[in-house]
């Protein structure tokens, strides 16, 4: 099982960027796939998930929105659209899979994680 995230950078404050991660080897229909991300210095923290069976979206209250979780099911990604970007959103965001009758905002629940891909928002 991988899931590859992609497409952090740097961007002004009030600014956006689109993540992507890609996943293979999971059964999709069978998780939850989502954004945690981690502030230097502070715990991991979940953003938004998507039900890959019925397609359900969940948010974190800091972010709903300005973020919009999707998925293509064709290209087995899932992407995270973020608006409105804060300095404090600065951090690495990590894609997980969490079995769908699993708590998809608990990091301890998490099946596989992706690597980290790093957004800095600074001006």
């Amino acid at each position: 099982v991988q899931l590859q995230a992609s497409g952090g950078g740097l961007v002004h404050p009030g600014g956006s960027l689109r993540l992507s991660c890609t996943t293979s080897g999971l059964t999709l229909d069978d998780y939850a796939v989502g954004w945690f991300r981690q502030a230097p210095g502070k715990e991991r923290e979940w953003v938004s998930s998507i039900n890959c069976a019925d397609g359900t979206t969940n948010y974190a209250a800091s972010v709903k929105g300005r973020f919009t979780i999707s998925r293509d099911n064709a290209k087995n990604t899932m992407y995270l659209q973020m608006n409105s970007l804060k300095p404090e959103e600065t951090g690495a965001y990590y894609c997980a899979a969490v079995e769908v009758d699993g708590d998809y905002d608990d990091a301890r629940e998490v099946d596989y994680w992706g690597q980290g891909t790093l957004v800095t928002v600074s001006s």
